[in-house]
């Protein structure tokens, strides 16, 4: 990393430095709801009065401060700094609050939050009474990260350090937690040794605390998870955010887990599961929550509702019976067809379906082009599912069941 930037370019720690004077924090307060469509515009407009630096800078980050809504909500995000890796590597705040909550239940006094980005962990930690060291080797991040636990009160709780993670003793701490850089020049990064730090290094500063998590990503093979490990899967409003791996004290070494958010609800195993049956399928269908499947769950709930796969390489369950769940949605089958888009057009037609969501797997029809050929009309809505039964292709339509 160059100490300084080119002559020709702004050094970013002077440019961050300027968004947190008076004249800086008004005009990001003032670009709050900009429309980034209107941004030359905006621009030309506020360098009349403002330095052109400062309204590159400022605009820059109103851009990021939008996109982080979606993670950190309204009232934080207007109010911290983020650099754009850390908006796009940040944990969201109802994943980082479940970790920070599965550290405050064993009782954990101190975290030393290695990698810590944008300080975003540090920050759901301090807020669940934890004290933090946070720690990066990027001047500029680690900046970030001090801004941002002042800019929400909680700089009496996270210590903020520029430095590099190897280097770090950890030993004053009762916990560590380890969120490796999993992005590169080329994009994301797929082989966990290829982390930075690589995840061998990050599973042995975890084994020399009495506790640790490791953030991976949520594809990570299972025959590299560490059998010393818990391993959590966790979703948040259905979409797999991360993995985690948990060691030490209170954790299950060699268990999988899966958990929902927000709801909270969790299915683990000690160890793999049989094989579940498969069979014809039956009125309701069960969908499993995607951390369910990346955890290798699907057999616990095919065992908890009483059912079967509807393939041996499918994650559809059914019975006969209902079931409701929190880490499934159901659905009420009401026809199963082979596959046949004639046929289908047909029976969306007689029911005067003017409204299709369409689910798959195990099929490569897009589901924007099978909505485009049904041609719809109509004031009912059905849901269709284009997968396989029995290795055999198939459409089943059926509608969602209202969880009690």
């Amino acid at each position: 990393m160059n100490a300084h930037p080119p002559a020709d370019q702004p050094d970013p720690l002077a440019a961050f430095a300027a968004l947190r004077t008076p004249e800086g924090a008004a005009l990001l307060e003032e670009l709050r709801d900009h429309d980034p469509s209107q941004e030359l515009a905006t621009a030309t407009r506020l360098r009349r009065t403002h330095p052109a630096a400062l309204v590159s800078a400022a605009l820059g980050q109103a851009r990021l401060r939008q996109r982080a809504v979606a993670k950190f909500g309204a009232a934080d995000a207007y109010r911290m700094f983020f650099t754009p890796n850390g908006v796009e590597q940040a944990t969201r705040t109802s994943v980082a609050a479940h970790r920070a909550g599965r550290f405050a239940a064993l009782g954990v006094r101190g975290v030393a939050d290695l990698c810590c980005g944008i300080g975003g962990d540090a920050i759901a930690l301090a807020r669940a009474g934890i004290p933090v060291l946070a720690v990066d080797r990027d001047p500029l991040t680690a900046e970030v990260a001090r801004a941002n636990a002042e800019a929400l009160g909680l700089q009496g709780l996270v210590e903020v350090r520029c430095a590099d993670v190897t280097e770090i003793d950890t030993s004053p701490y009762d916990a560590v937690f380890v969120d490796p850089a999993r992005r590169g020049g080329r994009g994301r990064i797929f082989d966990p040794e290829a982390y930075s730090p690589p995840l061998s290094w990050a599973t042995g500063a975890a084994l020399k605390a009495p506790r640790a998590a490791l953030k991976i990503a949520p594809g990570v093979p299972h025959e590299a998870i560490d059998p010393r490990a818990e391993a959590e899967w966790i979703s948040d409003g259905g979409d797999v955010k991360e993995a985690v791996l948990w060691f030490g004290e209170g954790f299950a070494p060699g268990a999988f887990r899966a958990t929902v958010l927000p709801s909270g609800a969790t299915v683990s195993s000690d160890g793999p599961l049989p094989a579940p049956p498969v069979g014809p399928v039956g009125r309701y269908l069960h969908e499993p929550d995607g951390a369910v499947i990346r955890a290798h769950l699907v057999a616990d709930v095919v065992e908890r509702c009483g059912g079967r796969l509807i393939d041996e390489t499918i994650a559809y369950v059914t019975s006969d019976a209902p079931y409701a769940s929190e880490v499934t949605t159901a659905y009420e089958i009401t026809d199963q067809l082979p596959f046949n888009m004639k046929k289908l057009k047909a029976l969306l037609r007689e029911r005067q379906v003017g409204v299709l969501t369409v689910k798959k797997r195990g099929s490569a029809v897009e589901p924007e082009e099978l909505r485009r050929k049904m041609k719809l009309q109509g004031p009912h809505a059905a849901t269709v599912f284009l997968t396989r039964v029995a290795g055999a292709p198939t459409m089943l339509v059926g509608q969602p069941v209202e969880r009690p």
